[in-house]
């Protein structure tokens, strides 16, 4: 194999774990902005829909979202490490705690957002992220909850010609993620995988649902 070919089979098989959501080098040290919120009259709601760096911005992009907190749920192992989780071991999977203001933004948009963001028809993933860690999935805390993720699913349905891929499950229990995971696209927006994916998707949703961004941007 000469030099130029073997170059190329490198950055080939490179290339995926430099774009990957668990490339975290060069994460920043500054806080994550929720430390400093009162959350605590707000209500939540719980979404996966692959890598979390992504999700947690889209939400925050939305009017009446005050927060996005990257966790991990869906899976049985307790006190579960970012380690774990990705390498699909723990059977958990990338998840966003909403924060919002209901008299502003309804869990019904908050599910469009969801759908609206992503493919919900990929299995187990979202380009260029791919495993159960990655899955689409909705965790409902009650009854209203369940019924309108369900409504929103059949309705999502009819726009597909594939199965709709995406899991609505009660929420067992949300961890959260470690601190340099948060607000982690907003705070290293120079990373390789935030450059290459995770603006690219904010900036389609952003362009997609225009009526349902902050006005102030932020």
């Amino acid at each position: 194999m000469n030099t130029k070919n073997a170059l190329l089979l490198t950055f080939c098989l490179l290339f995926p774990l430099m774009m990957a959501c668990s490339n975290n080098q060069n994460a920043s040290n500054k806080p994550a902005k929720q430390d400093a919120k009162d959350l605590s009259k707000l209500q939540k709601a719980y979404f996966a829909s692959g890598c979390f760096w992504c999700v947690e911005a889209i939400f925050e992009s939305v009017e009446g979202v005050e927060e996005a907190v990257s966790g991990y749920a869906g899976g049985k192992e307790q006190n579960p490490t970012y380690q774990s989780v990705s390498s699909g071991a723990s059977g958990h999977t990338e998840v966003v705690e909403v924060y919002y203001d209901p008299e502003v933004v309804s869990y019904e948009t908050l599910l469009k957002v969801f759908y609206g963001s992503h493919d919900p028809t990929t299995v187990n993933g979202q380009y260029p992220d791919y495993g159960t860690q990655y899955r689409s999935a909705i965790f409902y805390t009650n009854a209203t909850e369940k019924a309108l993720a369900e409504k929103a699913m059949k309705e999502v349905a009819a726009k597909y010609d594939k199965p709709i891929a995406t899991e609505i499950s009660a929420l067992t229990t949300f961890w959260k993620a470690e601190d340099y995971h948060q607000d982690f696209e907003e705070r290293n927006p120079n990373q390789s995988y935030v450059k290459a994916v995770s603006v690219p998707r904010l900036n389609k949703f952003k362009a997609k649902f225009p009526e349902l961004l902050k006005k102030n941007g932020h």
